[in-house]
């Protein structure tokens, strides 16, 4: 019996069967593709899936794989630099291929003892007071604890939960895809430059190599389980462009539609989900990846606690809780970012309108910030701005703040040397350091980096380490 199964080995499983395994978690991943993707769409980490592999000491051998970009220019692609003083110390963006990132997590994974199994496809479940039983389509059955769907928006696990998925269906269709060109490099410059002034949707950049990156709308919504051809791109850029620039040898080609969803419920019993099982949006702003990912990063402890024995009893509620309402602001941002890329003369207006108010500081930021997950506050309760949000990658007397979280255990950085864990020591680790860069006498920070109490009493401190970590040794 395992303690936790994850069906589907993208971003999310991965990442979520990893932290699971930081504390001891028996872990099988199911996998329904017998081999990794093969196409290589470039994605970008934001800042705060940045520094999450920053807190697990996977950033540098991320870093080797992509490509620093600055921050900015990232809501609806209206071209703003980045506001000055942003609060991170990974304040870029990161293209990586998808296909990378993902052997990267899933080999994380592997190293930390979770088990992968490939060409295993949920058909079934059944869940009882002690477990769950997963059913694979070749007539195996399985027996855990826990199982966590992260089986993309088409979800197996979501479907047999019967949990609602409502939202809009995909209204507009976009093919994307990487491929050469025989026309001259000025000649498509020249005319995708044209283009760009009436349709922001339309892309036709370099990519490298003679290769070119294309975006183009589509005629109308097609079965997005079916790829499409490149005579699809040859047709669509002939009716956009007026030529296909001579396109061919295509390197990947992919669609995508603007289908909108997200899960009633993240929880029934003892099967989660997370990651695309639990919410769609079209993939302007990159944020898809990366909320999948942050949705692990929030996950993992809480469930290893529940399996571990010692979550409060509410702890495994507040992953919905948090996520939920994370998920429903990315997809209103998604929402309101296809909308200011309309050609029609209303949405243009509202883009010149918000093109200008970006030049003001904080609209930028608080703009920025949602983008890239670094404006998030998790609701604890009264108390100062700072408790709920993450705190950034400080200087500490040990060198960097994240590089004392790569174990995914609570970390009370105090300030005054006077408090401690105290019978929570096995789950929460103390740093004192009176010459933190902190503005708060002691913080309490949750194996995910939010800050989950501020103080300098040692009673108040148990309080929430009761709360957050159960009850003491």
């Amino acid at each position: 019996m395992f303690d936790v199964i994850i069906a589907g080995c993208g971003p999310t499983g991965a990442m979520l069967a990893a932290e699971l395994r930081l504390h001891g978690v028996r872990v099988l991943v199911l996998e329904k593709e017998t081999e990794p993707v093969s196409y290589v769409r470039i994605v970008g980490l934001h800042i705060r899936s940045i520094e999450l592999m920053a807190m697990r000491g996977l950033l540098e051998r991320v870093l080797e794989h992509g490509r620093k970009r600055p921050a900015g220019a990232y809501y609806a692609a209206i071209d703003k630099p980045a506001p000055p003083g942003l609060d991170s110390a990974h304040a870029y963006l990161l293209g990586i291929p998808q296909p990378v990132i993902v052997q990267l997590l899933e080999e994380h994974a592997i190293a930390q003892g979770a088990q992968i199994r490939r060409g295993c496809t949920v058909t079934g479940l059944e869940q009882d007071d002690d477990g769950v039983t997963v059913e694979l389509a070749d007539g195996e059955r399985l027996r855990t604890r826990y199982l966590v769907g992260c089986d993309g928006g088409r979800s197996t696990v979501r479907k047999l939960l019967g949990v609602g998925f409502p939202g809009e269906p995909a209204r507009t269709e976009t093919l994307m895809g990487e491929m050469e060109a025989g026309a001259p490099q000025q000649e498509i410059a020249a005319r995708v430059a044209e283009i760009s002034k009436a349709d922001r949707r339309f892309v036709f950049g370099p990519a490298g190599a003679g290769v070119y990156r294309v975006v183009i709308p589509a005629a109308g919504v097609s079965d997005r389980a079916e790829p499409p051809t490149l005579d699809d791109f040859r047709q669509q850029l002939r009716a956009i462009a007026g030529t296909d620039f001579g396109v061919h040898s295509p390197r990947w080609l992919s669609r995508f539609g603007d289908a909108t969803r997200l899960a009633e419920r993240y929880r029934v019993g003892r099967v989660l989900l997370a990651g695309d099982a639990a919410h769609i949006h079209p993939p302007i702003g990159g944020q898809g990846l990366n909320l999948g990912v942050q949705d692990a990063f929030n996950l993992g402890w809480k469930l290893a606690a529940q399996v571990r024995g010692w979550a409060p009893e509410t702890l495994l509620d507040t992953y919905q809780a948090e996520r939920h309402p994370v998920a429903e602001d990315v997809l209103d941002n998604t929402r309101a970012q296809m909308e200011l890329n309309s050609t029609e003369p209303g949405p243009r207006a509202v883009r010149r309108l918000l093109t200008e108010l970006m030049d003001i500081d904080e609209v930028n930021r608080r703009l920025l910030e949602k983008i890239t997950a670094i404006g998030i506050r998790y609701d604890f309760g009264a108390g100062p701005d700072l408790l709920g949000r993450r705190l950034p990658d400080l200087d500490v007397k040990q060198g960097r703040l994240y590089g004392l979280l790569q174990h995914g255990r609570g970390l009370l950085l105090d300030r005054t040397e006077r408090l401690t864990p105290g019978g929570w020591s096995d789950r929460v680790d103390h740093l004192g350091d009176p010459t933190a860069a902190l503005d708060a006498p002691c913080v309490l920070l949750r194996p995910d980096g939010h800050v989950a109490w501020i103080g300098d009493d040692q009673r108040d401190l148990d309080v929430q380490l009761s709360r957050w970590f159960g009850e003491p040794r």
